[in-house]
């Protein structure tokens, strides 16, 4: 039998609550996991003895969720969303869509040590494309604007929202501030671009979720989640939004188009 639980749309602490007050009577065998890194934690945290196979998330290495992606120890395993050089395939992306690009800015916050990590690793990426990083560090929906007026005054020309609940909850806004200042946006999921954004780039989750089933399968046939190695993507996918493009008056170069795994147009 499958139970399925939502802590969407919940605080922070409320999500908190809840999970320690329901996780500790589960008496699954699994409990699968699809959500950030922070909030896998906090599953963790409640159960440390039903094995617990995640399905996303950022570096679980980097977030100490993992002793490490070969041996996870412990009774977490399953998949990450993030690899090594995807902050620098955004950067990437939108350099060649924008030619001219001299400054991004960084929509993320800076509470999350995840997204902490995730943006250190993009400045060393900018470096090696000689693009400015702008540091947006938001920890609430009240600093967006003040946020999106220094992008302003520091002439970015794009920017990447990198994905959390903070972000993901206000994308609309976000999409619709940056849109307001012809910032072209990168987001991490083609998901995202619904509610707007320029384009996305990330992992095909759909396999994510897929792959996630053979840890369920082996866990059932007797295997630890300590000894299963926690894998990283190995699909990705490049949404282009031609709406957006026209929006923000910005023509994408065809050799980008042309290599789109879908264009909204």
């Amino acid at each position: 039998m499958i139970e399925y639980r939502s802590y969407g749309g919940l605080s922070r602490t409320d999500r908190k609550a809840r999970v320690a007050a329901e996780l500790p009577k589960v008496e699954g065998d699994v409990i699968v996991v699809s959500g950030g890194s922070i909030f896998t934690r906090d599953i963790k945290q409640s159960n440390t003895k039903v094995p617990i196979v995640m399905t996303t998330g950022s570096d679980p290495v980097a977030a100490r969720l993992i002793s490490g992606l070969p041996q996870p120890g412990g009774n977490l395993t399953g998949l990450t969303s993030m690899t090594l050089d995807l902050s620098g395939k955004r950067l990437e992306l939108l350099k060649e869509s924008i030619p001219k690009m001299r400054r991004v800015a960084v929509l993320y916050d800076g509470g999350n040590p995840a997204k902490v990590i995730e943006f250190k690793e993009m400045q060393a990426v900018a470096r090696r494309l000689r693009v400015d990083i702008q540091s947006l560090d938001v920890r609430s929906r009240e600093e967006f604007e003040n946020a999106f007026k220094a992008a302003a005054r520091a002439r970015s020309n794009a920017l990447i929202a990198l994905q959390n609940p903070l972000t993901v909850i206000h994308l609309k806004e976000i999409a619709e501030l940056a849109i307001k200042g012809r910032l072209a946006m990168m987001v991490a999921e083609k998901g995202l671009l619904d509610v707007g954004g320029l384009m996305s780039y990330g992992p095909d989750y759909n396999d994510l979720y897929r792959r996630a089933a053979t840890y369920v399968d082996k866990i059932f046939k007797g295997a630890k989640p300590a000894d299963l190695p926690v894998e990283q993507p190995r699909k990705f996918e490049l949404v282009i939004n031609l709406e957006v493009a026209k929006q923000i008056g910005l023509i994408i170069p065809p050799d980008v188009l042309a290599r789109a795994d879908k264009v909204i147009k």
